[in-house]
């Protein structure tokens, strides 16, 4: 074992220790709280009822508390998955929708048990730098609609909420600081009777448990055809946005996870969450930056409660929920933002330092995100764009050297860098065909051939010499490029 993952905290050891199990216990208070109004906003945006959200967000928590591969990370019902899914309830009604989130669940289950989750390799810092500061920007302007055009008293409510977060942990962390300003403005708003807007605006908070659901739609191919298209999205987006959260946090806690057992353990949330009416979810970087960051949880503990502290509020303590002020969490969803932004990859210093490359993939991942409202797409942007601007920097790598004239009869080249689709397309061009004597010998020891375009312009090269009634030899390959070589030479239909 690693020394990070013995340095993760278990779940037995967290209850033997009533000062993290207390960590544990007001962390999830904390984040049942924050995932309320975001569960039924959610819910609007998918087009169904606030309950729908709430119970999904139940469920996901529960279920992801057991099967997940991140310990301390919140899955609910996120903006992502609403979006991507929400033509199906207005198309096609609530069965279907809930068919297309069991189904999407049955997909990710398939892609983590097939290893999906190795792909995360391939995303580079730069993509989680943009990653990172595009969520901070899209946390605090989903704030806006609570506190824009609303009562002025919001503001003092907004700002106060702010400076408890920010002095409290100063003084101590005895309690989370989001929780005290939660209970202190809620108190505030009721003793002294101010008309803002609160939780019970919202939408209906339900009066019942969740019970199982099969959705009545027909099993067969016409169904699949309908709900496949979003389920695939549904099942992609989530994974992306789960596995970048679980990295964020492995970050966040220096400690390592299991992105495989998170992929199946995202499918099988949805699948449980899709048989008890709700609208499935994924990864959700605000509340789990509340979890992790700001109330110091670190195991599935925080993440059970999260879910049972939120079925209990919604349905046993509704009333009292509904009088919390929008104001309160709005501020605890600010100290996020400003928490989870990389300050320091926008210092000046830092970008002065940078290559511009790793910046340009930076703003394209940050601005593509924020302007979509989808991080599936700024993540894919970014990842393209560091692979073409990667492309461009090594293919000017290569290089074609004269190195000797054995005989009048002879010139001897050494070709250099690594040969790629990107690097070879205008190796074809650096010899000299005409000018050359009759024997032309390519060393290429110091390079290494890595895909079919590169033998494809190899053949090039030398069928060129050919025409030209000269004869050119490839030595010096190494084996993994001879062995390449010797399998496609000749092979590619020439062209370059």
């Amino acid at each position: 074992m690693s020394d990070s993952a013995e340095r993760i905290p278990t779940v037995m050891g967290a209850l033997r220790s009533p000062r993290m199990l207390k960590t544990e216990v007001l962390a999830g208070l904390v984040v049942a709280l924050a995932l309320i109004p975001e569960a039924i906003a959610f819910s609007i945006i998918a087009g169904v009822d606030p309950r729908v959200g709430l119970f999904a967000s139940f469920t996901m928590a529960v279920s992801i508390a057991f099967l997940g591969g991140r310990p301390a990370m919140i899955s609910a019902a996120t903006g992502a998955i609403a979006l991507v899914i929400a033509p199906v309830a207005k198309q096609y009604g609530l069965d279907y929708f809930i068919a297309t989130v069991i189904l999407a669940g049955i997909l990710q289950v398939v892609f983590g048990l097939l290893g999906v989750a190795k792909l995360m390799r391939f995303i580079p810092r730069s993509v989680m730098v943009g990653f990172v500061n595009a969520l901070a920007i899209l946390i605090f302007t989903s704030q806006f609609p609570s506190l824009i055009g609303v009562p002025w008293l919001v503001y003092p409510l907004v700002a106060v909420g702010l400076l408890i977060m920010f002095l409290l942990p100063k003084v101590t962390s005895v309690v989370p600081a989001p929780l005290v300003a939660i209970v202190l403005l809620t108190v505030a708003v009721v003793v002294f009777a101010l008309n803002v807007p609160d939780v019970g605006g919202e939408g209906e908070l339900p009066s019942s448990l969740p019970a199982l659901l099969f959705p009545d739609v027909p099993l067969n191919l016409e169904t699949l055809s309908i709900i496949a298209p979003y389920a695939l999205a549904m099942a992609i987006v989530g994974l992306l946005e789960s596995l970048l959260t679980a990295k964020l946090v492995d970050d966040v806690t220096d400690t390592h996870s299991n992105k495989t057992r998170e992929s199946w353990g995202q499918g099988a949330a949805n699948v449980i969450t899709g048989f008890f009416g709700g609208m499935g979810g994924c990864a959700m970087v605000g509340q789990t930056m509340i979890n992790v960051k700001a109330s110091g949880a670190r195991t599935r503990i925080s993440t059970f409660l999260a879910g049972v502290f939120l079925l209990i509020l919604v349905v046993g303590l509704g009333d009292v929920v509904a009088l919390i002020p929008m104001a309160a969490l709005a501020a605890v969803m600010v100290m996020v933002a400003i928490g989870t932004m990389d300050w320091h990859s926008i210092h000046p210093k830092t970008l002065r330092r940078m290559p511009k490359s790793e910046t340009a993939v930076m703003l394209a991942t940050v601005v593509v995100t924020v302007a979509t409202h989808n991080l599936a797409y700024g993540v894919v942007v970014g990842v393209v764009t560091a692979m073409v601007l990667f492309a461009r920097r090594v293919a000017h790598l290569t290089e074609v050297v004269d190195v000797a004239h054995p005989d009048e009869e002879t010139r001897v080249y050494a070709v250099k860098g690594e040969l790629f689709f990107a690097s070879s397309n205008d190796l074809v061009y650096q010899f000299d065909y005409v000018g050359d004597p009759k024997n032309v010998v390519i060393d290429m020891s110091e390079s290494h051939i890595w895909d079919a375009s590169t033998v494809a312009t190899l053949d090039a090269i030398t069928s060129k010499y050919e025409a030209k009634g000269k004869h050119a030899r490839i030595i010096g390959l190494n084996a993994a490029s001879a062995e390449r070589h010797v399998r496609l030479s000749g092979q590619l239909s020439g062209g370059h």
